[in-house]
């Protein structure tokens, strides 16, 4: 498993750090002792031995033969009697030193070794505390090459302590490194040298004081900037964890790695010592036990149970440490660790039933326990991190989470051995279904549930048996409507299985219930959680089936023949597309289909079906108007605001080719080139086929509820929807969309050449408005033959709307090409009364107050036509003024366009003085917002 400590980022091996963490342990209990020389006794059975070298005096103490309070604290047993570990003058139990060092793997060279090179810096460090040495210098200096067998050796002993110095002051300080200190740069070099060349420690060495001065100044800093008398040079994260962790691998017993030996107790004692130098406190300690009680246990092959509860003990520990614990680096590799610990756990108790049987029932509560102390320590971390806190029971929502896991995997691998037995049997027909068989073999695993597991679980979450059964009971579920969705009406095999069904189901609400008695709803939860498996809602989700897989064809077929339709009014005799009577006959068939179904609960079920054959229609409504556009879709940006000139178009029209423009040519009616799919005719055929849609929607309606009150359903105040709302309302908003687009396309785009580009265009008397009355009267004449009567009068109205608005548009914004004078106001009112008779049409158009209340906008403008450039001039200003609440003497503000056209609009009135051909209006124009002349319109512009 990974190690959560960390990488040290410097290829240091485990055995040079289990080197340097028992050079640090021989350290910290020599510098904890009295100092006094002892004499050092190996556990060598050999006698031809001279003196060594003592250990300190704590170290060389023996071990004690009472009891672990350690063990008896961690839950762990004594596996073997104690050995009786004597020394050479079998004086009694072996000394603690030499304890670790066989725990630690450390040769007595080695060690001999290290002890002289202490002995070395003591005689020459006399009063000085550990803590205030950086041990691998003080070993470098102090451990000459004579003590080695080799120089190899020797080189190999000083590039070891040389990559710890690298680790602990450079990648891993205890402080973060400052960039305006050169001391990093120059230890980066020594070590560089030192990897080509092993570095002179001779006694004086320039190389040795050199790297003195760059450890000193490095290990000894502080927060506030001041020299420190401790030096740090071991306790920076992960480094000292590393360290830490290899000596409290001691532990374990170096014979038999399952087992923690029964001297644990004096071994931490020593291996506390080490606090002081590698910043280790209580509860780093106890994180780093846990780990490596944990990581033990994965290694011997997760088969020493013992050491699996002796984690979980240190993981309470760990519960109570987090709560107060504020220290960040701390914080990030308690989560790292529980995060790993919670992983395996849930790994295994996500599929506990694999695992976990009678016989080994016990093992399955540690693992819970271990589990759920690590998830509720996350979730404390995770409020810690500033996120929102939420009132969760953390036992029981993880153990909720488990229980329906495994049970969930269980029911999975006995479905896969039925169905597996069921293929490889010699005699294929099983007198019971499939389903049948599980659904008994589903009872079974409830029942184990509750005898084996439910007694553990039950610690955490009261009601595990309930969770159990409802989790069956919503695994059967989905073979069940696997099972239903594979027929089309019942038959013997769907009696058996519902039977069983039904079985399985009181079983499992039986057990629900008797389990939830105690909780405060009596078990509600559990069992509305248990949706039922009766016939009747079986028999619902295959009608709803049925209905889908016609709603779906209907759909396919919208949209397919919907792409075919040519929308041709000479093709479509009955003036409505054929594709609509399709959709309508389809519809009519679907629902005298449903209606035929040998079910009870038509009433119940026929909103479902009529929303979806709703939305059909909704969605054939939408597709044979998309793309007929809308009146923004014909009406341009307006032009520049300028004085009248020549040399410029009206834009405020859809531009058609250059070979179109001629009054003389043919009427635009049927398209451009006769292929136009949204012409005029196709227009009013969208529009003939969507009202009639409408009408026959209705006579369906009235069919539907017939068929209601024929199988008996005859209250109305609870009929169901049997209406086709959505598409009833799309049908009449198309129809005003379709009106409208035609309306507009008519005329700002069709007849924009008579309009746009010729009326009032050079001489006024030349350029009226005839040719696109005579046009526009070909276009009214067709949508009079060709749309419905009762939608008629609609399509009329929105054009003469269009008509109006353009007409206006060629008075208000036609561009410089246009220029009028008071004079002109005659002839400009005859047109538009022409224009206004032509929808009258001597009484045989539209009403006449109907024609009054949509021209009464042109009256006002045209009113303005008829006043002189003075009289315009001053009712620009009143309003203006009015309008802006600027003083008289102020600058006249650039009223803006919002195509609100009237008599008192600024902006219009503004417009008629720009299409006013006289020099008062061009002086004031000129001098009020400095309208370019006519002959330098290209040059300046301004915006509307």
């Amino acid at each position: 498993m990974n190690n959560p400590f960390g990488e040290l980022g410097v290829d240091i091996s485990q055995s040079e750090l289990r080197e340097t963490a028992y050079e640090i342990l021989i350290g910290a209990c020599r510098s904890s002792g009295s100092g006094k020389r002892l004499t050092y006794v190996s556990s060598s059975n050999s006698k031809e031995r001279g003196q060594q070298l003592s250990p300190s005096p704590s170290m060389q103490r023996p071990v004690s033969s009472a009891a672990s309070k350690v063990k008896k604290a961690l839950g762990l047993k004594s596996k073997r009697k104690k050995e009786n570990k004597t020394d050479e003058n079998g004086s009694g139990a072996l000394a603690v030193g030499e304890l670790m060092r066989v725990q630690m793997r450390v040769s007595e060279q080695t060690d001999s070794r290290v002890r002289r090179g202490f002995l070395r810096v003591a005689a020459g460090q006399l009063g000085r505390r550990i803590e205030s040495m950086v041990l691998p210098f003080e070993l470098l200096q102090h451990i000459r090459s004579s003590d080695f067998t080799s120089e190899r050796e020797y080189y190999t002993f000083q590039k070891r302590n040389l990559k710890i110095l690298e680790a602990g002051l450079l990648f891993h300080s205890h402080l973060p490194l400052d960039k305006s200190q050169t001391a990093p740069q120059r230890l980066r070099k020594i070590l560089q040298a030192a990897s080509e060349k092993p570095i002179e420690t001779g006694k004086h060495s320039e190389s040795m004081r050199t790297l003195q001065n760059v450890v000193t100044s490095l290990a000894c800093r502080s927060f506030d900037g001041s020299v420190s008398d401790i030096c740090h040079w071991a306790d920076g994260i992960p480094l000292n964890l590393h360290l830490y962790r290899i000596l409290l691998g001691a532990c374990f017993d170096v014979n038999d790695e399952a087992c923690v030996i029964e001297e644990i107790d004096e071994v931490l004692e020593q291996i506390k010592k080490t606090w002081v130098i590698l910043g280790i406190d209580q509860v780093f300690h106890n994180l780093c036990f846990l780990w490596v009680l944990f990581n033990q246990y994965l290694a011997i092959g997760e088969t020493e149970d013992d050491l699996l509860c002796a984690a979980d003990h240190m993981m309470v520990e760990l519960v109570n440490d987090a709560k107060s614990a504020r220290d960040p680096e701390y914080l990030k590799i308690l989560k790292s660790t529980v995060k790993l610990i919670l992983d395996w756990a849930e790994k295994i108790l996500h599929r506990y039933h694999d695992v976990f049987y009678r016989v080994n029932i016990d093992k399955m509560q540690i693992v819970l326990s271990l589990g759920v102390s690590a998830a509720k320590i996350l979730v404390d971390l995770s409020h810690g991190d500033g996120k929102q806190r939420k009132e969760v029971d953390v036992p029981w929502s993880r153990v909720d989470e488990y229980i329906r896991s495994s049970v969930r995997n269980a029911f999975s691998q006995e479905r896969e051995k039925l169905i597996s037995s069921r293929k490889s049997s010699k005699n294929p027909q099983s007198p019971l279904p499939l389903l049948c068989i599980l659904a008994q073999n589903t009872c079974d695993l409830a029942f184990n549930e509750k005898e084996i597991y439910s007694p553990i679980l039950k610690r955490w979450h009261t009601h595990a048996t309930s969770v159990a059964v409802a989790t069956l009971h919503a695994c059967f579920a989905v073979e069940l409507k696997r099972f239903v969705s594979g027929i089309n009406e019942l038959n013997p095999e769907a009696i058996q299985v519902l039977l069983a069904a039904e079985k399985l189901e009181k079983d499992l609400v039986e057990m629900a219930v008797v389990d939830s008695l105690d909780s405060e709803d009596g078990g509600k939860a559990t069992i509305q959680e248990m949706i039922p498996y009766e016939a009747q809602a079986v028999i619902i989700n295959l009608v709803k089936s049925w209905i889908q897989t016609r709603l779906d064809g209907l759909g396919e077929w919208v949209d397919r023949n919907l792409q075919q339709e040519d929308w041709n009014p000479q093709v479509n005799k009955g003036r409505f597309a054929p594709s609509a009577v399709e959709v309508l006959r389809i519809i009519d068939e679907t629902l005298e289909a449903f209606f035929l179904l040998p079910i009870p609960m038509h009433p119940a079920l026929l909103p479902e079906l009529m929303g979806g054959l709703d939305k059909c229609v909704q969605n054939y409504t939408i597709k044979a108007i998309s793309g007929c556009g809308s009146r923004s879709t014909y009406i341009s940006s307006l032009p520049l605001l300028t004085r009248c000139s020549t040399g410029s178009k009206f834009h405020a029209f859809k531009r058609k080719d250059r070979s179109l423009m001629s009054p003389n040519r043919k009427s635009q009616v049927c398209g451009r080139n006769g292929d136009d799919s949204f012409s005029v005719p196709q227009q009013c055929l969208r529009i003939n086929t969507l009202y009639n849609i409408r009408k026959e929607l209705e006579a369906l309606e009235r069919r539907t509820m017939s068929n209601l009150k024929n199988i008996g359903f005859t209250n109305d105040e609870n009929a169901p929807n049997g209406n086709f709302g959505l598409s009833t309302a799309s049908c009449m908003e198309g129809i005003r969309k379709l009106s409208e687009a035609t309306a507009y396309k008519v005329v700002f785009h069709d007849l924009s050449y008579v309009l746009g580009d010729h009326l009032y265009t050079g001489e006024i008397s030349s350029s009226r408005i005839e040719p696109f009355l005579e046009e526009l009267e070909q276009n009214l004449e067709v949508i009079s033959v060709t749309v419905h009567d009762r939608v008629r009068t609609r399509v009329i109205v929105d054009l003469m709307k269009a008509s109006f608005e353009g007409y206006l548009l060629v008075l208000l914004a036609g561009g410089p090409s246009r220029a009028f004078t008071v004079q002109d106001t005659r002839i400009i009112e005859e047109d538009f009364k022409f224009l206004t008779d032509l929808f009258w049409s001597n009484g045989d158009g539209l009403p006449a107050d109907v024609i009054d209340k949509l021209s009464a906008t042109v009256k006002g403008v045209l009113s303005l036509f008829q006043m002189g450039s003075e009289s315009l001039i001053e009712q620009f200003k009143h309003v203006t003024l009015d309008d802006d609440g600027a003083s008289a003497k102020s600058r006249l503000p650039l009223p803006p366009t919002t195509g609100q056209w009237s008599a008192n609009d600024p902006n219009t009135i503004l417009r008629v003085l720009c299409n006013r051909n006289d020099k008062m209006a061009s002086k004031f124009l000129k001098k009020s917002f400095d309208l370019p002349k006519r002959t330098s319109i290209q040059s300046s512009h301004r915006d509307i």
